[in-house]
């Protein structure tokens, strides 16, 4: 069992290495560019060629049962999902089959509104209230992620 990190935007890095170290797994943090990480041997950091989806090919390339993938990237998210990995977001929002489905019909009917009008959205300020959610997710993922390693 292994966590990946689609790392160049992340909010949550130092805490998913916590989570990680204690419980002894290795944490990938990919990235399109080289970045300062906490200081732990856990964290192997790949930084990928720049391009779009770089990161994301990387990291959907070697997720699977038994991992835990941290991205706020539905597209990635869907990808990990059908190799069978555990997916949460950096606010705490676990990505599963049932809710994918409807993560990614929103994201395309965003881009597609930002397209034909001046509508912008609303970016989401990350809090405590994230953070905290966060935490409890990932550790739920990690407990269910090594439920499937074992079988």
């Amino acid at each position: 069992m292994e966590i990946y990190v689609d790392g160049d935007a992340c909010p949550v890095k130092a805490e998913t290495v916590r989570v990680a170290e204690r419980h002894k797994l290795i944490v990938h943090m990919v990235s399109n560019q080289w970045m300062r990480l906490p200081d732990s041997r856990c964290i192997r950091q790949t930084v990928v060629s720049e391009g779009a989806d770089k990161a994301d090919d990387w990291i959907a390339e070697r997720a699977g049962l038994g991992d835990v993938v941290v991205t706020a990237d539905i597209p990635l998210a869907a990808r990990c999902l059908e190799n069978k990995a555990i997916v949460v977001g950096p606010t705490g929002r676990p990505f599963d089959e049932e809710s994918i489905g409807m993560a990614l019909a929103m994201r395309d009917l965003h881009a597609n509104l930002r397209e034909c009008s001046d509508f912008q959205g609303r970016v989401a300020t990350f809090g405590k209230k994230d953070l905290s959610r966060f935490l409890s997710s990932l550790e739920e993922a990690v407990r269910r992620a090594a439920k499937q390693d074992v079988q």
